[in-house]
C-alpha cells in the first residue's frame, strides 16, 4: 500500500497546478492517513532531489509541487516565447517593506519610501502578491496590508520565515563592494601614485559617524565621482533611510514595537477582498 500511495500522491502533485497540501491530498485519498502521506512525500522529496532530473518536488507556500530545475528556467521560456513580467524597482522596494514589516498601514509604507504608494499598491494586489489583511484598530479603523500565498509561489519561499535575514542582506550588498585605486595629481602636476578609495560601505560608515548617512545604492556612482574630483558630495539621498541593509533589525532606523502599537481586525482570507478599494490610509 505504501508503494500504491506514494504513487497516487505523485500522480496528484503531477496534474496539479498548483502546491497541494496535506490535508488537500488527504481529501484525494480519505482512506490514507495523514502521517502515511507526509512519510510518502517525504520519501518522494528524497527520490526526485537524488535521481538526475530536470524536475524536483518542492515545499513551497505550505504546500507541495513539482518545480523545474532553476538551471532550465532559460529554455523554458524560449518554449513559451513570453517575456516573464518584471516589476519596477519602486514596486520591488514597496513589496520588500511590506513583506519584512507586515501586517502595515499604506501611511507606514509612505512615511518609510518617502513617496505616495497607492498606485503601487494597487498593482500588486491585482498581481495576486498583496491582500487586505484587515484594520487596525486606530481612528477610521486604517486598512493593513501583508503579502499572499502567491507571493510565496513567485519567489521560491516556504514560508514567511524563508525571507533572507536583513544582516545576510547586509552582508550581500557589503560583499559587492570591492577597494579600487585610482591615481592623483599634486598642484605641481606630478602623480602621487596609486591611492586607495574606500570601499563604498566603508566610506557611509565614516561619514555615518559624522553626519549620519544611511546607506543607499544608487548614490554610489556619485560618491565615487565626489571623491574623484576631490569634490564635497552634499546629495541629500544620502540621507534618506534605508530599509533593507543599512542595520541589524535591532538596530534599524525602522522600528516597530508591537506592544506599543493598536492591533488590527482581521478580514477574511479570500483574493476576492482584493478587488475593493484598497488604498486608503
Amino acid at each position: 500500500m505504501a508503494k500504491s500511495l506514494k504513487m497516487i500522491i505523485e500522480a496528484l502533485l503531477f496534474s496539479s497546478d498548483k502546491p497541494l497540501t496535506v490535508k488537500d491530498i488527504h481529501d484525494c485519498i480519505p482512506d490514507a492517513d495523514k502521517t502515511e502521506i507526509k512519510n510518502s512525500l517525504t520519501i518522494l522529496i528524497h527520490d526526485y532531489d537524488t535521481l538526475e532530473r530536470s524536475f524536483i518536488i518542492k515545499e513551497i507556500a505550505g504546500g507541495f509541487q513539482f518545480r523545474s530545475r532553476p538551471e532550465y528556467g532559460s529554455y523554458i521560456l524560449r518554449m513559451f516565447q513570453k517575456t516573464p513580467n518584471r516589476l519596477s524597482r519602486a514596486t520591488i522596494e514597496t513589496l520588500a517593506i511590506i513583506a519584512y514589516k507586515q501586517p502595515i498601514l499604506k501611511s507606514e509604507i509612505e512615511r518609510l519610501r518617502g513617496v505616495d504608494v497607492g498606485g503601487i499598491l494597487k498593482t500588486l494586489m491585482e498581481k495576486g502578491l498583496v491582500k487586505i489583511m484587515g484594520r487596525k484598530e486606530l481612528p477610521g479603523r486604517p486598512l493593513v496590508y501583508g503579502t499572499t500565498k502567491r507571493f510565496l509561489e513567485v519567489f521560491d519561499l516556504k514560508d514567511l520565515s524563508s525571507l533572507p535575514k536583513l544582516k545576510e542582506i547586509k552582508d550581500f550588498a557589503a560583499d559587492q563592494y570591492e577597494p579600487t585605486v585610482i591615481s592623483r595629481d599634486t598642484p605641481d602636476g606630478n602623480s602621487t601614485g596609486e591611492e586607495p578609495v574606500l570601499p563604498f560601505k566603508e566610506y557611509i560608515d565614516q561619514e555615518s559617524d559624522a553626519g549620519g548617512y544611511t546607506y543607499s545604492e544608487e548614490a554610489e556612482t556619485d560618491v565615487v565621482y565626489a571623491e574623484t574630483h576631490e569634490e564635497s558630495y552634499e546629495d541629500d539621498s544620502l540621507r534618506e533611510v534605508s530599509y533593507e541593509v543599512d542595520s541589524d533589525p535591532e538596530d534599524r532606523n525602522i522600528t516597530e514595537d508591537a506592544d506599543s502599537e493598536p492591533g488590527y481586525t482581521d478580514m477574511p482570507d479570500d483574493e476576492s477582498d482584493q478587488d475593493g478599494n484598497g488604498t486608503e490610509d
